[in-house]
């Protein structure tokens, strides 16, 4: 959920005490090496990062040099606010997978132990959605790392009910908008293994809400390879009753068996599946379900998983069967939406009425949603699909409802569509 928070999200809900839980919130706008030289930087508390952002509570502990590294977020002057806006998401050419894994996340830091922030994200990215047409949204939410202003530990419970609260209020039930959760594992952790345990029992006790677990981290980290986990799932599933996964898969650039051990795993849906297509025996496994692979072009490309577009797997995959959908992973951090996705594929791989339409019933098909919505979903979508058939023709484009803010992705991607009055 985190990577789809546009930045002048985070920075409203952050700069607003009264609505966010009562926290204020420091970022580091200088650096006078307070803490000398050969400090780890590759840590979680580097200190030569700017925009790393912290509450009021974690500020009061620092040492007066410290101190006058960090501005009050809600005081930055207009020129450092966009810097901020900026470090947050991929706004310059040589920027890539190496700033997004390992800036993007460390700056936002503590900003995301506050639930209510969490919550106003969510809320923010379904009014969003609903703009796009979307029916269903299926996101990581994470509790158990939550910390109140004080800087005390939250429970998992409490922080649960921070977005049980919010998925409850008018504002929410008004977008139409079905949310289920997911927790994620950070796979190449030391103790993932003991975290997974965890948050099996936790998923088991919030069925209500939680519909499965993801695997998440960069897979060139090997210490987070598949089938290091196959020992604690197959334990797993002899105490719990089954708990879908759907697990990031296949993004790396080298060739190798990933999606396959992943399938080993358990999972039902593939997050990304881009080397699948150098593993012939996978993709015959694949053809014609039951596994979904998760498309996003968009990450794909600005992380240069893929030289081109021209070279993505995508219209492979689609055109010989294999179920897929598209997704827009980290939106926020890419300043791109959903139908941007569906955009660069329509023009980039000439998809059919058919096509196009399939890959949102896809979607839903292989939602880990309980079987009667699934199927009330997928009517939905299809009395949905046809009202807006027979307006588009009846009506032409008039018909249409007003599009939806565009974001720097498309004004880049394609610049006409943002200079049009």
């Amino acid at each position: 959920l985190s990577g789809a928070g546009f930045s002048e999200w985070w920075y409203d809900i952050a700069t607003r005490p009264e609505q966010n839980g009562g926290y204020r919130y420091y970022t580091k706008t200088r650096l006078l090496q307070c803490r000398g030289y050969g400090t780890n930087e590759y840590g979680p508390n580097p200190q030569n990062l700017l925009f790393r952002t912290i509450q009021a509570s974690t500020y009061a502990a620092l040492n007066d040099c410290e101190k006058q590294e960090y501005e009050l977020l809600s005081e930055l002057d207009e020129n450092t606010k966009l810097a901020w806006f900026n470090s947050i998401r991929l706004d310059k050419a040589h920027e890539g997978r190496n700033e997004f894994f390992e800036r993007h996340w460390q700056r936002l830091n503590e900003l995301n132990n506050n639930p209510h922030i969490g919550a106003h994200i969510l809320l923010k990215n379904m009014q969003a959605f609903a703009a796009e047409g979307l029916q269903y949204l299926e996101t990581q939410v994470n509790v158990d790392r939550s910390i109140t202003p004080e800087g005390e530990l939250m429970s998992p419970a409490a922080s649960l009910q921070v977005y049980t609260d919010m998925l409850a209020s008018q504002a929410a039930r008004q977008t139409g908008v079905t949310v289920r959760f997911q927790y994620a594992l950070l796979r190449f952790l030391p103790h993932a293994e003991q975290h997974l345990r965890w948050m099996y029992d936790f998923v088991d006790q919030h069925r209500d809400l939680y519909v499965g677990i993801n695997m998440v981290g960069r897979e060139d980290n090997d210490k987070g390879y598949p089938l290091r986990f196959l020992p604690v799932l197959r334990q797993l599933r002899r105490q719990y009753p089954a708990i879908k996964l759907a697990i990031h898969a296949g993004e790396v650039d080298e060739p190798n068996q990933h999606v396959k051990d992943t399938l080993l795993l358990g999972a039902q849906r593939i997050g990304h599946g881009l080397n699948t297509i150098t593993d012939p025996d996978t993709l015959l496994l694949m053809r014609h379900g039951p596994y979904l692979i998760e498309i996003n072009l968009i990450s794909n490309r600005l992380l240069d998983y893929t030289e081109d577009y021209a070279s993505h797997p995508f219209p492979e995959y689609l055109r010989t069967d294999i179920p897929v959908a598209l997704t827009t992973d980290d939106r926020g951090m890419w300043d791109s939406t959903l139908t941007d996705e569906y955009y660069v594929a329509v023009k980039e791989f000439n998809l059919s009425w058919q096509e196009l339409t399939g890959l949102a019933r896809q979607s839903l098909k292989h939602s880990f949603l309980a079987e009667d919505d699934k199927q009330a979903a997928l009517t939905t979508y299809e009395q949905r699909l046809r009202q807006f058939a027979e307006a588009l023709a009846r009506d032409g484009v008039s018909s249409l409802p007003q599009a939806a803010p565009k974001r720097r992705f498309i004004c880049d991607y394609q610049p006409t569509l943002c200079h049009q009055g």
